[in-house]
């Protein structure tokens, strides 16, 4: 009778659990969009495809419309798909939802820094961070001239490899590394340098594991799968560990520092540091200016990076597209000058091509996580303060209806049909609004010339037939993950 007792008293406490669960969630989500009902604890977790989430997105979406409601855990999201309540979101409402939500997996860069920064220095963080990087040259000739230089050495490195098979992976990755590093440093480095690699071995792996199943249940699940074994505590040791370079960087700086003669970005924050030197409650610290360069290297690198070594392997499986980028740059650059961005009236083809590989990719599909900064009325719901909020940029870049074949890689996607360059405003691959890319810039700028430099001076050659070439992402999570592979790179001058 005992034992019946306490199944009884354990069902009935079970039973009340659950109602009151359901009860708590129906009254505070009848403003909310509509969405799945969650579970306890696992919210709805398992309407979700964990190794592709932004599928899961979209098929939810064909459910409920562009606006829905989900829990991941207890964590309440509204996710917004397709072009008008992204656009909407991100520049209609760009204060009521430029909170930035909380990514577990960098909880040392938690409110410090420009990227997953919401404490009360981001914004003060994130425009001086732009003011220093334009007044160095960010969107300007400056930089121009530093990722021109950069290709120069990247071009020998390509040369080294002597036509043989390669993975292009850090010897691309050097390229945007370098001309982040002298931003950041006023340095760079040869391309078996023993710290880049490491660095750039540290970013690789950080953006494959961030984009695992094991990772996104981490973010979700993280107050209980921080004391499991996994990748995530890879993951974690590794975004200690460019902290850590990135504060070295900034200890060494401070040492040498001239005011009077500042060097870089990191010697312009550290004077900003030094203005607050008296200050209560400074909002740069040396943890701060840390945080800051380490986002900006990582970002400044493995992005730019990753798009290159994609664009490459797409290149190699439509090889007519390739051809006809030969054609262009031989005809407005030739053999010898180097590329320049006043080229890019002149070539539009490869301005489409650019985009187009952007587009394709999907880098980012869901977006960095974005936050409700007070409680928002949206085309009539209610989103509460600290909401997370994902607006995806996948709907806007596949929209069949601006790109038709959205699937299929085509240039002509940003041509008209006298074969201009051809702008389009679903092309959000930089996000838009207040937590729009810092580099954006330097990235679009890096993409156009080291694309031309490479192609002016190369061949690409598949060790496989170009139909056999897999374009499919290894991992869908944070970022779209491409393959690994390799490439001959055959001088042009040799054909």
């Amino acid at each position: 009778m005992a034992v019946l007792g306490i199944t009884v008293a354990l069902l009935v406490w079970m039973a009340t659990l659950l109602l009151i669960s359901i009860w708590k969630h129906i009254y505070s989500s009848w403003k909310l969009p509509p969405g799945p009902f969650p579970l306890p604890i696992v919210g709805n977790l398992f309407q979700l495809e964990v190794k592709d989430i932004p599928k899961s997105f979209t098929r939810l979406a064909e459910r409920f419309g562009p606006v829905f409601t989900l829990y991941l855990g207890s964590q309440r999201v509204v996710v917004l798909h397709g072009y008008k309540a992204v656009k909407e979101v991100l520049l209609d409402y760009k204060n009521e939802f430029s909170g930035r939500a909380e990514n577990p997996a960098f909880q040392v860069h938690k409110d410090k820094g420009v990227i997953f920064n919401n404490g009360l220095t981001w914004r003060d963080t994130r425009r001086f961070s732009l003011t220093t990087l334009r007044d160095l040259g960010m969107g300007k000739q400056g930089n121009e001239q530093r990722i021109q230089r950069e290709a120069h050495f990247l071009l020998e490195a390509l040369r080294s490899t002597q036509g043989q098979p390669f993975d292009p992976t850090f010897v691309i990755g050097f390229g945007p590394y370098n001309v982040i590093s002298d931003i950041l440093f006023h340095k760079r480095v040869d391309y078996s340098d023993k710290t880049g690699l490491r660095l750039m071995r540290l970013f690789n792996e950080d953006f494959y594991l961030l984009s695992t199943p094991w990772i996104q249940l981490y973010n979700i699940f993280s107050s209980y799968l921080q004391y499991l074994p996994g990748s995530h505590r890879k993951l974690l040791k590794n975004i200690s560990e460019i902290k850590d370079y990135a504060l070295e960087r900034v200890k060494d700086h401070q040492k040498s520092l001239e005011p009077s003669c500042p060097r870089d970005f990191t010697d312009t924050m550290l004077m900003e540091m030094q203005k607050e030197k008296h200050s209560a409650d400074p909002m740069y610290t040396l943890d701060n200016v840390a945080v800051t360069v380490a986002d900006l290297l990582f970002a400044g690198t493995e992005t730019t990076s990753t798009t290159l070594r994609y664009g490459l392997l797409i290149l190699m499986k439509y090889p007519e597209v390739e051809e006809k980028l030969h054609e262009e740059i031989d005809r407005v650059i030739g053999p010898s000058r180097i590329p320049a961005v006043k080229d890019r009236l002149d070539m539009p083809y490869l301005d489409a091509v650019v985009h187009e590989i952007q587009r394709f990719i999907d880098l980012l599909p869901s977006n960095l996580l974005h936050e409700a900064t007070r409680d928002t009325v949206f085309r009539g719901y209610v989103i509460p303060k600290g909401t997370v909020i994902i607006p995806t940029l996948d709907s806007v870049l596949y929209d069949s209806q601006e790109f038709p074949e959205p699937e299929k890689f085509k240039p002509e996607h940003f041509l008209n049909e006298n074969g201009k360059f051809k702008y389009s405003d679903h092309f959000k691959a930089f996000s838009a609004g207040k937590r729009v890319c810092v580099g954006e810039g330097l990235a679009r700028m890096e993409l156009f010339l080291f694309l031309a430099a490479i192609l002016q001076h190369f061949n690409l050659k598949s060790l496989v037939d170009p139909k056999d070439i897999d374009l499919s992402p290894i991992a869908i999570g944070f970022a779209k993950i491409p393959p690994r592979y390799k490439l001959c790179v055959i001088p042009r001058s040799q054909v």
